[in-house]
């Protein structure tokens, strides 16, 4: 397929490929950010790579970014930044005071999705399933004072951290004040919740379109930072072996969680499919990882989407119709010759493929 810039008949648009930045996730981010660069730059947009250096404050990152969008001429902002300062809402609001289109979901949607306590009350909100959970804030006192009701085994985590950092799964009473330890490394505020055992499902989200179900299966009790950047250590299926009423249940879960945190371009939900066979959202990735070897490049890839379109799919939905020269150069997904509604009994064979650089 021609790249759609070529279509359109217009001039190269300068694309700022942001990555890095003061973050936990820093290194995925990079990894991210050098896979769009590549990919648009073979799409023939003329993308700009944006390192943030890690050990700056949010203010100085801010300053840093801006100076380094002013000196490129950046038509559009990608931002491949993962966690802090890329998740919670400080880049895109950047963007918007400057301004500057910029792929992924506004600042409100983006804090949203960071924050798993305001997310999950949107999700319930929303009629969808959430694991029953509660608040621990440890500036009205210490780790030592905790105590639940719910039954173990529980899971504890950091409320505004992505990456599965901080998270440990607790079975027993002695182990809870050790998790909320680890887990208040990042923040004051805990969230304990109950553990819903089933198969773990993650939905990507593309435009206003889920893509194909992923099952996770790693070889970790769950699914943590080992496991997901460890090369072998998780096993992914695309897409899931699924009935097709239940892989359209967990579609259908996925584009509902996006919508109620208002989230637009992209995101993936990740969700356990409990014994009952109902999807139980546990939070949405605002800006997933995004390497060629990420799950949600592999979802649109099983439909017929290359990493390389995908990118620039992206680029396209966050331009302005100004930038485009014609608004009818960007077909809408549904224009695309895949299906609309997926198949779950496929004819070509799903991948099954062990833990790579930087799977999200």
């Amino acid at each position: 397929m021609e790249p759609i810039t070529a279509i359109a008949g217009r001039e190269w648009r300068k694309v700022a490929v942001l990555m890095g930045g003061p973050s936990e996730e820093y290194g995925i981010s990079l990894k991210s950010g050098q896979g769009v660069a590549v990919a648009l730059t073979r799409r023939r947009w003329m993308a700009e790579p944006v390192v943030i250096p890690r050990d700056l404050s949010v203010r100085e990152a801010c300053g840093f970014v801006e100076g380094a969008l002013q000196r490129i001429g950046a038509d559009l902002a990608f931002i491949a930044l993962h966690g802090a300062f890329g998740e919670d809402g400080t880049i895109q609001q950047l963007c918007e005071g400057l301004r500057l289109a910029y792929t992924g979901s506004d600042a409100v949607a983006s804090r949203l999705g960071l924050d798993k306590v305001a997310s999950r009350r949107r999700f319930q909100a929303a009629g969808l399933e959430v694991p029953d959970w509660q608040v621990v804030d440890l500036r009205r006192g210490s780790a030592e004072a905790i105590t639940t009701t719910r039954a173990y085994p529980l899971v504890v985590k950091p409320t505004n951290q992505g990456s599965s950092l901080g998270v440990s799964i607790v079975r027993r009473e002695e182990e809870l004040e050790p998790a909320v330890d680890a887990a208040s490394r990042y923040g004051d505020r805990v969230l304990i919740e109950e553990f819903v055992a089933g198969r773990e499902l993650t939905v990507g989200v593309l435009g206003d379109e889920p893509l194909p179900v992923v099952e996770i299966r790693p070889s970790q009790p769950f699914f943590n930072y080992t496991a997901k950047y460890t090369v072998g250590a998780t096993e992914y299926v695309v897409p899931a072996v699924l009935p097709p009423a239940t892989a359209q249940m967990a579609q259908a879960a996925g584009l509902a969680a996006h919508q109620a945190l208002g989230c637009r371009h992209l995101s993936r939900t990740d969700m356990i499919l409990n014994r009952d066979n109902v999807p139980v959202i546990l939070e949405v990735n605002t800006i997933p990882g995004f390497t060629p070897t990420s799950l949600l490049p592999k979802a649109a890839a099983y439909i017929g989407v290359s990493y390389e379109e995908l990118c620039e799919r992206l680029v396209m939905m966050a331009c302005p119709p100004t930038c485009l020269g014609s608004p009818s150069a960007s077909p809408t997904l549904s224009e695309r010759p895949w299906p609309r509604r997926l198949p779950v009994e496929h004819s070509k064979p799903s991948w099954r493929t062990g833990g790579g650089a930087a799977p999200l």
